[in-house]
């Protein structure tokens, strides 16, 4: 399968075969180049909650509302909390999280909408951004999926909570987004254990052993099993090559910049007119 994340510019990845599917569909992956922050190696900071200036976020974001040809006052974002939380997002939503913390909808990590010219938002620096789209259902939806969530089964928890709504898995279509690699993400034991329930009857599981209960762990392998175990088809997940430690030109890594650094913006959202009851 093609690399689903294609870079529109310095400043964002587009998911462009979803583009191909609809006009209307706007999904991506912001970088680390473009903006206005001075806090990092890496000036498009999009987190409030990482120690940069506020205003210089705030100009991040303004920037890429721009470029995105999607205003901020219809952002949404979130306080994530590694959980599985999941919220349904509707009109009354609109502009949470968008240019300040405080107004984020709180402890959440998963987003999804019906509704029209929203743009569903969260922040990453190393977690799987887990994208979801029900085109025959006008469906759209965002995840953030760290080891924690991923245990959890944060990527279950969004299709079981479609399902509920009467969307088939054969009509959800998943990307997984750029994050850290197997090679640039060792956990122990404790880790390890937290996953094994999703590994049952699983043959090419997504970790391998380096050393005496030292991993690399697979989390977008993993992710994309429990997808499968949700009922999604694997031909309709879409998986990227793109490490967000590895690739140091494009993006902030927690693991790699040691807990000093900025945070890239996942988005997902419908343009056009509004034929929901959001």
């Amino acid at each position: 399968m093609n690399e689903p994340f294609i870079k529109e510019n310095k400043e964002f990845f587009y998911i462009k075969e979803w583009s191909k599917l609809s006009s209307k569909i706007v999904a991506g992956f912001t970088t680390k180049v473009g903006g206005f922050s001075e806090q990092f190696n890496g000036t498009l900071n999009c987190g409030f909650h990482v120690g940069d200036q506020i205003e210089a976020v705030k100009k991040n974001r303004e920037l890429l509302s721009q470029k995105l040809h999607f205003p901020t006052d219809s952002w949404v974002g979130c306080e994530q909390t590694h959980g599985v939380h999941i919220a349904q997002i509707n009109k009354a939503d609109i502009g949470k999280g968008a240019l300040n913390y405080e107004s984020s909808v709180k402890d959440t990590d998963g987003i999804y909408t019906n509704v029209h010219n929203i743009l569903l938002t969260l922040c990453f620096a190393d977690c799987v951004p887990l994208y979801f789209y029900s085109e025959k259902h006008n469906m759209v939806g965002i995840a953030h999926a760290g080891w924690k969530g991923t245990a959890k089964g944060i990527a279950k928890e969004m299709i079981h909570t479609w399902t509920e709504k009467g969307i088939m898995p054969k009509d959800i279509l998943v990307a997984i987004g750029p994050s850290i690699c197997e090679k640039c993400y060792i956990v122990d034991n404790r880790v390890i254990d937290e996953i094994h329930p999703w590994l049952m009857n699983t043959v090419d599981i997504p970790y391998n052993e380096i050393s005496t209960g030292q991993y690399q762990l697979n989390l977008r392998k993993l992710n994309k099993i429990i997808l499968e175990k949700s009922g999604i088809p694997s031909e309709n997940i879409f998986v990227t090559k793109y490490c967000t430690s590895c690739e140091r030109d494009d993006f902030f890594s927690h693991r790699r910049d040691q807990g000093n650094t900025g945070r890239m913006i996942g988005f997902i959202g419908l343009k056009g007119m509004d034929d929901s009851e959001g």
